[in-house]
């Protein structure tokens, strides 16, 4: 048997502040998007901007419904808006934000699996890496290079 260590690093700000301009502009899209949530049954308010080689900012927030797990999460609205609307643009960064209602969301809030799959779908195809900030509804930014830091064991079309 042989043993391997595989490591993620994060870059980590103490607040929006302290990330590049254009970060915090795309960061201000997302919570822009993430109060247009419909989220009545959990109360957790997610948005999501995306910035496109093209230039454009597309957004996105979860959407709900009472038959789970019919809902969307903001990743995935955002990220197949994207795909569909400006099929050949490749994802450049892409910006989380989250908030419950039911009590402050103060640390950052990464995607979940399914969104992280999700993503690592569209950086394996466009061959960059996506970078990505997130963060709770206030408090610090988190950074990674690339969805495969945040999920360095892809599964992909490859073991299809």
């Amino acid at each position: 048997m042989k043993e391997v260590k595989i490591e993620s690093v994060f870059q980590v700000y103490e607040t929006i502040l302290e990330t590049p301009e254009e970060v915090q502009e795309l960061m201000e899209r997302a919570v822009e998007a993430r109060q247009k949530a419909y989220a009545p049954y959990s109360q957790f308010h997610v948005g999501v901007a995306l910035f496109l080689d093209n230039n454009q900012v597309v957004t996105g927030s979860n959407q709900e419904n009472a038959s789970y797990p019919s809902g969307l999460c903001a990743e995935r609205t955002a990220i197949y808006y994207a795909g569909a609307q400006y099929p050949n643009a490749k994802i450049l960064k892409m910006a989380i934000t989250a908030a419950s209602q039911l009590k402050p969301t103060l640390s950052p809030i990464p995607p979940c699996g399914a969104c992280r799959q999700a993503i690592s779908e569209y950086e394996i195809r466009q061959k960059t890496p996506i970078e990505m900030y997130f963060m709770g509804e206030s408090g610090k930014v988190v950074r990674s290079h690339s969805l495969s830091n945040l999920l360095p064991l892809i599964f992909d079309k490859s073991q299809l």
